[in-house]
């Protein structure tokens, strides 16, 4: 697909044209160890909550817990790579941390539209991460879409 001045659009992006309300993307994956371990290494958040067995069985959680930003950048990833998709920027993010992904926990991030301004490139996202059935984090974004249309 390309825009209109000639580049390439990458394969799964959708531009805010053929964007509808109610259309929906989302990814899958397991949270082990080494994605909580080098989260801690790339954010430096170190807490033990995260880190400590020891430690975090004497917290509210009863044992150690993911980071809630690392459940959050599945929401990104899904944004960044498939809704909206490539070229998208993000404007901005609420977020709800509802229950805690722990240690092997598989998260479905879903990310759905819900609103969509046209005329300035604006799309309202609901965003959702679960557990099973169980909701660990909710919240919205605005992003500004790709589009085929010269600005």
């Amino acid at each position: 697909m390309l825009d209109q001045r000639g580049h390439n659009l990458p394969v799964g992006t959708i531009c805010i044209e053929d964007l509808e309300i109610g259309m929906s993307r989302a990814l899958s994956k397991v949270i082990g160890d080494t994605e909580i371990e080098q989260f801690a290494a790339l954010s430096t958040d170190h807490n033990p909550v995260h880190l400590d067995d020891d430690y975090a069985q004497d917290t509210i959680f009863g044992g150690r817990i993911a980071h809630g930003m690392l459940t959050a950048g599945l929401i990104s990833a899904v944004i960044g790579e498939q809704l909206p998709g490539h070229g998208t920027v993000y404007l901005k993010q609420d977020l709800a941390f509802l229950a805690p992904v722990r240690p092997g926990d598989r998260v479905e991030a879903t990310v759905r539209v819900a609103a969509i301004d046209h005329g300035r490139r604006r799309v309202t996202l609901d965003c959702q991460c679960a557990v099973g059935d169980t909701v660990v984090l909710k919240g919205a974004a605005l992003v500004l879409a790709p589009s085929r249309k010269f600005d």
